[in-house]
Protein backbone atom coordinates (compact mmCIF):
# COMPACT_ATOMS: atom_id res chain seq x y z
CA UNK A 1 0.00 0.00 0.00
CA UNK A 2 1.49 3.31 -1.05
CA UNK A 3 1.85 6.39 1.12
CA UNK A 4 1.37 9.68 -0.69
CA UNK A 5 3.60 12.58 0.33
CA UNK A 6 2.17 16.09 0.14
CA UNK A 7 4.64 18.98 0.24
CA UNK A 8 2.99 22.20 1.43
CA UNK A 9 4.76 25.31 0.16
CA UNK A 10 4.46 28.99 -0.60
CA UNK A 11 5.63 30.32 -3.94
CA UNK A 12 9.24 31.54 -3.41
CA UNK A 13 8.35 35.16 -4.09
CA UNK A 14 10.25 38.03 -2.40
CA UNK A 15 8.00 39.55 0.23
CA UNK A 16 5.83 36.42 0.46
CA UNK A 17 8.16 33.55 1.35
CA UNK A 18 10.10 33.33 4.64
CA UNK A 19 9.36 36.96 5.51
CA UNK A 20 10.57 36.58 9.11
CA UNK A 21 14.06 35.93 7.72
CA UNK A 22 14.07 39.10 5.62
CA UNK A 23 15.70 41.30 8.32
CA UNK A 24 18.81 39.12 8.01
CA UNK A 25 18.63 37.75 4.47
CA UNK A 26 16.76 40.52 2.66
CA UNK A 27 13.54 39.73 0.85
CA UNK A 28 15.36 38.33 -2.19
CA UNK A 29 17.66 36.21 -0.02
CA UNK A 30 14.72 34.88 1.99
CA UNK A 31 12.95 33.90 -1.23
CA UNK A 32 16.11 32.23 -2.55
CA UNK A 33 16.39 30.17 0.62
CA UNK A 34 12.68 29.30 0.37
CA UNK A 35 13.23 27.96 -3.13
CA UNK A 36 16.21 25.89 -2.03
CA UNK A 37 14.20 24.46 0.87
CA UNK A 38 11.32 23.69 -1.51
CA UNK A 39 13.58 21.74 -3.85
CA UNK A 40 15.20 19.94 -0.92
CA UNK A 41 11.82 18.87 0.47
CA UNK A 42 10.70 17.57 -2.92
CA UNK A 43 13.98 15.72 -3.40
CA UNK A 44 13.63 14.00 -0.02
CA UNK A 45 9.97 13.16 -0.66
CA UNK A 46 10.91 11.57 -3.97
CA UNK A 47 13.93 9.76 -2.54
CA UNK A 48 11.82 8.25 0.24
CA UNK A 49 10.12 6.11 -2.40
CA UNK A 50 6.99 5.50 -0.31
CA UNK A 51 4.47 6.73 -2.88
CA UNK A 52 3.49 9.58 -5.20
CA UNK A 53 4.52 13.13 -4.38
CA UNK A 54 2.29 16.19 -4.65
CA UNK A 55 3.42 19.80 -4.38
CA UNK A 56 0.49 21.69 -2.85
CA UNK A 57 1.13 25.41 -3.18
CA UNK A 58 -0.18 28.80 -2.14
CA UNK A 59 -1.35 31.36 -3.18
CA UNK A 60 -1.70 29.36 -6.41
CA UNK A 61 0.20 26.78 -8.40
CA UNK A 62 1.10 29.02 -11.31
CA UNK A 63 4.49 30.37 -10.23
CA UNK A 64 7.27 29.21 -12.61
CA UNK A 65 9.51 28.11 -9.74
CA UNK A 66 6.76 25.82 -8.44
CA UNK A 67 6.12 24.37 -11.87
CA UNK A 68 9.82 23.80 -12.49
CA UNK A 69 10.39 22.17 -9.10
CA UNK A 70 7.40 19.87 -9.51
CA UNK A 71 8.51 18.85 -12.99
CA UNK A 72 12.09 18.23 -11.86
CA UNK A 73 10.99 15.80 -9.16
CA UNK A 74 8.04 14.19 -10.93
CA UNK A 75 5.51 15.65 -8.52
CA UNK A 76 1.95 16.59 -9.31
CA UNK A 77 1.05 20.22 -8.64
CA UNK A 78 -2.07 21.48 -6.87
CA UNK A 79 -3.24 24.67 -5.19
CA UNK A 80 -3.96 24.72 -1.45
CA UNK A 81 -7.11 26.75 -1.97
CA UNK A 82 -8.85 28.91 0.61
CA UNK A 83 -9.20 28.61 4.37
CA UNK A 84 -6.89 28.67 7.35
CA UNK A 85 -3.89 26.38 7.62
CA UNK A 86 -5.83 23.60 9.30
CA UNK A 87 -8.59 23.64 6.71
CA UNK A 88 -6.08 23.53 3.88
CA UNK A 89 -4.09 20.68 5.42
CA UNK A 90 -7.21 18.62 6.10
CA UNK A 91 -8.50 19.16 2.57
CA UNK A 92 -5.17 18.10 1.03
CA UNK A 93 -4.93 14.99 3.20
CA UNK A 94 -8.55 14.01 2.55
CA UNK A 95 -8.06 14.36 -1.20
CA UNK A 96 -4.92 12.25 -1.11
CA UNK A 97 -6.40 9.60 1.16
CA UNK A 98 -9.30 9.16 -1.23
CA UNK A 99 -6.80 7.76 -3.72
CA UNK A 100 -4.11 6.23 -1.48
CA UNK A 101 -4.10 4.15 1.66
CA UNK A 102 -1.96 6.55 3.68
CA UNK A 103 -0.72 10.11 3.36
CA UNK A 104 2.01 12.29 4.84
CA UNK A 105 1.99 16.08 4.74
CA UNK A 106 5.17 18.08 5.25
CA UNK A 107 6.25 21.67 4.91
CA UNK A 108 9.50 22.93 3.46
CA UNK A 109 10.92 24.58 6.60
CA UNK A 110 12.75 21.59 8.10
CA UNK A 111 15.84 20.47 6.15
CA UNK A 112 16.39 17.70 8.71
CA UNK A 113 13.20 16.02 7.54
CA UNK A 114 14.94 13.65 5.16
CA UNK A 115 13.98 10.57 3.17
CA UNK A 116 14.79 8.22 6.05
CA UNK A 117 12.42 10.08 8.38
CA UNK A 118 9.68 9.98 5.76
CA UNK A 119 10.10 6.23 5.43
CA UNK A 120 9.87 5.86 9.22
CA UNK A 121 6.69 7.94 9.22
CA UNK A 122 5.13 5.83 6.48
CA UNK A 123 6.04 2.69 8.42
CA UNK A 124 4.44 4.09 11.58
CA UNK A 125 1.11 4.41 9.78
CA UNK A 126 0.93 0.64 9.42
CA UNK A 127 -0.21 0.36 13.04
CA UNK A 128 -1.14 3.91 14.06
CA UNK A 129 -3.96 6.20 12.99
CA UNK A 130 -1.63 9.18 12.71
CA UNK A 131 2.03 10.12 12.88
CA UNK A 132 3.80 13.37 13.71
CA UNK A 133 7.30 14.77 13.66
CA UNK A 134 7.40 17.54 16.27
CA UNK A 135 9.41 20.71 15.73
CA UNK A 136 11.85 21.99 18.33
CA UNK A 137 9.81 25.20 18.60
CA UNK A 138 6.66 23.42 19.78
CA UNK A 139 4.89 22.90 16.47
CA UNK A 140 5.23 20.00 14.09
CA UNK A 141 6.80 19.55 10.65
CA UNK A 142 5.04 16.36 9.53
CA UNK A 143 1.56 14.96 9.99
CA UNK A 144 0.43 11.68 8.52
CA UNK A 145 -2.94 9.93 8.55
CA UNK A 146 -4.46 6.75 7.22
CA UNK A 147 -8.01 8.08 7.53
CA UNK A 148 -9.03 11.68 6.95
CA UNK A 149 -9.72 13.19 10.38
CA UNK A 150 -10.26 16.91 10.89
CA UNK A 151 -10.25 16.84 14.68
CA UNK A 152 -6.63 17.92 15.03
CA UNK A 153 -7.10 20.76 12.53
CA UNK A 154 -10.54 22.33 13.05
CA UNK A 155 -10.43 25.60 14.97
CA UNK A 156 -6.77 25.15 15.89
CA UNK A 157 -4.66 28.19 16.71
CA UNK A 158 -1.43 28.03 14.72
CA UNK A 159 2.07 29.54 14.90
CA UNK A 160 2.62 29.34 18.65
CA UNK A 161 4.75 27.20 20.96
CA UNK A 162 1.95 24.84 22.09
CA UNK A 163 0.67 23.62 18.73
CA UNK A 164 1.99 20.09 19.27
CA UNK A 165 0.80 20.04 22.89
CA UNK A 166 -2.67 21.18 21.85
CA UNK A 167 -2.70 18.55 19.12
CA UNK A 168 -1.78 15.82 21.61
CA UNK A 169 -4.67 16.87 23.86
CA UNK A 170 -7.10 16.62 20.95
CA UNK A 171 -5.74 13.23 19.88
CA UNK A 172 -6.08 11.82 23.41
CA UNK A 173 -9.63 13.14 23.75
CA UNK A 174 -10.58 11.57 20.42
CA UNK A 175 -8.97 8.21 21.20
CA UNK A 176 -6.63 8.46 18.22
CA UNK A 177 -3.58 6.19 18.24
CA UNK A 178 -0.61 8.18 17.03
CA UNK A 179 3.15 7.87 16.78
CA UNK A 180 5.76 10.58 17.21
CA UNK A 181 9.22 10.50 15.70
CA UNK A 182 12.23 12.46 16.96
CA UNK A 183 11.79 16.25 16.80
CA UNK A 184 13.70 18.32 14.27
CA UNK A 185 14.43 22.01 13.82
CA UNK A 186 12.50 24.18 11.44
CA UNK A 187 13.76 27.43 9.95
CA UNK A 188 11.36 30.26 10.76
CA UNK A 189 13.29 32.97 12.61
CA UNK A 190 16.80 34.40 12.06
CA UNK A 191 18.18 32.49 15.07
CA UNK A 192 17.00 29.24 13.46
CA UNK A 193 19.49 29.66 10.63
CA UNK A 194 22.09 27.98 12.82
CA UNK A 195 20.21 24.75 12.00
CA UNK A 196 20.87 25.00 8.27
CA UNK A 197 22.74 21.96 6.96
CA UNK A 198 26.49 22.64 6.87
CA UNK A 199 26.67 22.32 3.11
CA UNK A 200 24.20 25.18 2.73
CA UNK A 201 26.24 27.75 4.61
CA UNK A 202 29.85 27.34 3.57
CA UNK A 203 29.95 30.64 1.71
CA UNK A 204 27.58 33.25 3.09
CA UNK A 205 28.78 36.01 0.79
CA UNK A 206 28.13 33.89 -2.29
CA UNK A 207 24.60 33.12 -1.15
CA UNK A 208 23.73 36.69 -0.20
CA UNK A 209 26.02 39.09 -2.06
CA UNK A 210 26.33 42.83 -1.50
CA UNK A 211 23.20 44.64 -2.62
CA UNK A 212 20.87 41.76 -1.76
CA UNK A 213 19.61 43.47 1.38
CA UNK A 214 21.14 40.83 3.61
CA UNK A 215 22.78 41.70 6.93
CA UNK A 216 25.80 39.51 6.23
CA UNK A 217 27.65 40.28 9.47
CA UNK A 218 24.59 39.39 11.57
CA UNK A 219 24.04 36.26 9.51
CA UNK A 220 27.64 35.23 10.02
CA UNK A 221 27.26 35.62 13.80
CA UNK A 222 24.11 33.47 13.77
CA UNK A 223 25.74 30.72 11.73
CA UNK A 224 28.72 30.64 14.07
CA UNK A 225 26.38 29.86 16.94
CA UNK A 226 26.20 31.23 20.48
CA UNK A 227 29.63 29.84 21.40
CA UNK A 228 31.30 31.82 18.63
CA UNK A 229 32.34 28.66 16.82
CA UNK A 230 30.76 26.76 13.98
CA UNK A 231 27.02 26.49 14.13
CA UNK A 232 27.40 22.73 13.65
CA UNK A 233 28.46 22.49 17.29
CA UNK A 234 25.00 23.60 18.39
CA UNK A 235 22.87 21.10 16.43
CA UNK A 236 24.12 19.71 13.15
CA UNK A 237 21.68 18.66 10.48
CA UNK A 238 23.08 16.47 7.73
Amino acid sequence: MSTAVIVFAKAPVPGLAKTRLAPVLGTAGAAALAERMLRHALAQATAAGVGPVELCATPDAGHPALQAAAAQHGATLAAQGSGDLGQRMHRALARSLAAHGRALLIGTDAPGLDAAVLRQAAQALQDHDAVFVPALDGGYVLVGQRRADARCFDGMAWSHARVMDDTRERLRAAGVRWAELAPVADIDEPADLVHLPPGWRTDVEAWWPAGSGADVSRLDRILRGPDGGAGDAVRPLA
